[in-house]
């Protein structure tokens, strides 16, 4: 629907054939900041030009958290509370595949490995397996997915490139002070932002208080398009809580820059 690029990197399954852990990459054009929408946010545009503006880190960015479903399962009567954690991160360079291009190979470790799992004869046979260490860091990314290694290489190099650089923007932003006073997190994997109650048929994003019900529609996509669908519906409160931190930070950073002018004196 967003005409964006969609690609699993890794995955790994339950017992029951439930999902443990995931990699994906989504890949398209646009800005990948709320920055170029805010200032059209007064005009109308098309769901196509706002997810052109935004791009695919600028929809998803907010979604870093855990979410926390509370549910009843089949066989019981007592509400049940599960949790994921999901960490969103920009992509280096989507264009890059190989190691230089995203990280100094001086810093890499890169192995390779037999594939295990199912797969048939070949998972046995064939070192196509990946393990991509950046050294400095200690991140590593491991891909066995593809028979070719060439192509686990490119999804470690791209899954360990992300990691590190925001890694990255994490430090700096510590650096900076972004967080201390931050109304919406930090965006951390262990900070629960969002709750999906299947009894009250109820969601509730915990940072900016909002709630909507109809799970099963919200999940779909909503009946008016992609922005109507689960993220774009808490995109408004989110953006407005966004412009408003931005505009906390820029004050007090011209507080502090005025108490520096009087010390000065």
């Amino acid at each position: 629907a967003k005409g964006w690029k969609f690609e699993i990197l890794s995955q790994s399954k339950t017992v029951l054939g439930g999902i443990k852990e995931a990699a994906v990459s989504i890949s398209g054009n646009g800005g990948g900041s709320y920055s170029s929408y805010e200032t059209n946010e007064t005009s109308i545009a098309t769901e196509e030009e706002t997810l052109n503006q935004l791009g695919p880190y600028g929809f998803y960015k907010f979604e870093s958290g855990v979410h926390r479903v509370q549910r009843v399962p089949v066989n019981d009567v007592r509400i049940h509370t599960s949790a994921v954690s999901v960490a969103v991160l920009q992509a280096t360079n989507d264009n890059a595949t190989d190691a230089s291009a995203l990280l100094p190979t001086n810093e890499l470790r890169i192995e390779v490995f037999r594939a295990s799992g199912a797969g048939g004869q070949h998972v046995n046979t064939t070192e196509s397996a990946v393990r991509i260490t950046h050294i400095p860091t200690g991140i590593t990314a491991a891909i066995q997915d593809e028979r070719s290694q060439h192509k686990n290489k490119a999804k470690a190099m791209k899954l360990v490139s992300a990691r590190v650089n925001e890694k990255r923007r994490e430090e700096e932003a510590r650096e900076r002070g972004d967080a201390r006073n931050s109304l919406m997190g930090g965006g951390n994997r262990s900070e629960r932002i969002r709750t999906y109650n299947y009894p009250q048929d109820r969601i509730t994003d915990h940072r900016c208080k909002h709630s909507e019900h109809g799970i099963v529609k919200l999940f779909e996509g909503g009946v008016d398009g992609v922005l109507s669908g689960l993220v774009g519906t808490f995109a408004p409160s989110m953006r407005r809580m966004y412009r408003d931190e931005m505009l906390q930070q820029l004050e007090e950073e011209e507080q502090e820059e005025k108490g520096k002018g009087k010390g000065k004196k």
